[in-house]
């Protein structure tokens, strides 16, 4: 039975020949694919810590099980699609709206265990039916808008709860992230948000020295005199130790918060395999149903012991076509050292303590981006938006998705945000389809064609 683990040496195991790429069976000398597999972790740093700390999830758990997650896909698609998978941005606005409304992270991590079994069934779908079943139900006008909405609606987050902490210190982060996304190139340029949170350390740490103590809110909600860097937890974690666990709890309310992020997670995995296709050029349309199923099945794993659900990381699309290494012995690497980081407490304590400022700069800039790459989808894809039938159902949607609006229907049961804007937008659109006349039914382009990547914007978000 091929499980992908076996690998030709490419040429003289050193560097790619000219005009040549290390296709995902082969690999080049053991220690040259050990320190890829390390620049691969590096490069996926950012996103992956930043992100289960906004959820209020434990960092070293996250980053022990995006290890777990891409060893999983690596097994499922037979090694055939090189992929680091690690926690998903696009949840954070999901966590941060169940946890507005009293959910624990139990209740998180539940949610998205639903959304991470879905995912598998879709992905079982896709295999079955082909991939024109997403695309009739999700074309670039509903996917883009979705996208849209969930990136929007984390402003109130970054206003409400970071910023304030320290509204200087994420004025500089926030300046110096976008400078590092804009002036830096190739691998710097992938690890800008690494980097902006290195930078928002040292200022902090600057800034307590120098100034004191902040009188402003606290991480707890609370007004008080605090330090901006608090390391006190670091001098007490231990080196090694196994992070903590916890089991799901499920809601309904939380659930559908969390099941439009469904859409965002099929078109990055759509746009990471095609991405990868095209740079390889070897077609893997044929894996695209597996891709998203191994997603699914590894999220479900995650937060099934109270991780963070995972996704395709365009960073290291980015790192694979610096490199010219599409090497999945480079991926298993980067598994296993991401297994090591997630058993040493006192990394997850030095993650666990980015001050709130720091998190506000780069939050500006972040959520932003995620809410800009729906209209980039809208872009690549030359979505008309003079067009009725994709200006009405997408312009309500956003505005209730952005502005919370919400529909009681008992005492106990509503729908609002992410989960209502979601529902507006692709009820809508079918509904309105199917009502409307001939000539406003233009066809659009289908998401595998490669007009309509999210993977594939995000990269190119953070190249330009």
């Amino acid at each position: 039975m091929n499980l992908g683990v076996r690998w030709t040496l490419h040429g003289d195991g050193r560097t790619p020949a000219p005009g040549a790429v290390v296709r995902p069976d082969e690999r080049l000398s053991w220690p040259r694919t050990v320190g890829l597999g390390a620049q691969h972790v590096v490069a996926m740093f950012g996103a992956s810590f930043v992100a289960p700390v906004l959820m209020g999830l434990d960092p070293n758990l996250a980053i022990m099980m995006s290890g777990v997650a891409t060893a999983i896909f690596l097994l499922a698609t037979r090694g055939t699609v090189p992929s680091y998978l690690g926690c998903s941005l696009s949840f954070v606005g999901v966590a941060a709206a169940i946890r507005a409304s009293g959910g624990t992270s139990a209740t998180v991590t539940g949610a998205v265990f639903v959304v991470g079994g879905v995912l598998f069934l879709a992905g079982l779908a896709v295999k079955k039916f082909g991939a024109r079943i997403i695309h009739a139900a999700m074309p670039p006008i509903v996917t883009g808008a979705v996208v849209m909405l969930i990136g929007f609606n984390l402003a109130p987050v970054t206003a409400s709860t970071y910023w304030p902490q320290d509204q200087w210190t994420a004025l500089l982060v926030m300046l110096f992230t976008g400078l590092a996304v804009v002036c830096l190139r190739g691998f710097w340029s992938r690890i800008a948000i690494f980097l902006g949170l290195i930078f928002g350390y040292a200022i902090s740490w600057i800034f307590d020295l120098v100034f004191g103590k902040i009188h402003s809110v606290s991480p707890s909600g609370q007004v008080t005199d605090h330090w901006r860097l608090d390391l006190s937890g670091v001098s007490k974690a231990d080196w090694i130790g196994l992070p903590s666990l916890h089991g799901p709890s499920f809601e309904w309310s939380a659930i559908l918060v969390a099941l439009p992020v469904v859409i965002a997670l099929v078109a990055e995995n759509a746009g990471h395999v095609k991405a990868v296709g095209e740079m390889t050029g070897t077609s893997l349309d044929d894996k695209l149903g597996t891709a998203i199923a191994a997603d699914g099945v590894a999220s479900m794993l995650s937060t099934g012991v109270g991780g963070p659900p995972n996704t395709t990381y365009s960073e290291n699309i980015g790192v694979m076509a610096a490199t010219r290494v599409y090497s999945t012995a480079a991926y298993w690497a980067a598994a296993g050292f991401a297994l090591l980081f997630g058993l040493c407490p006192k990394f997850g304590a030095v993650v666990a303590a980015i001050p709130g400022g720091v998190l506000g700069g780069i939050t500006v800039i972040l959520y932003g981006m995620i809410g800009l790459l729906g209209a980039q989808i809208w872009i690549n894809a030359k979505v008309d938006l003079r067009n009725p039938l994709n200006l009405v159902p997408a312009a309500a949607g956003i505005i209730i998705g952005v502005g919370g609006v919400k529909l009681h229907f008992t005492d106990t049961f509503e729908l609002g945000g992410i989960a209502l804007g979601t529902i507006v937008v692709i009820t809508g659109y079918h509904v309105l389809r199917a009502f409307a006349p001939a000539h406003l039914k233009t066809q659009e382009p289908l998401l595998d064609s490669g007009t309509s990547s999210y993977e594939t914007d995000t990269e190119d978000v953070s190249k330009n």
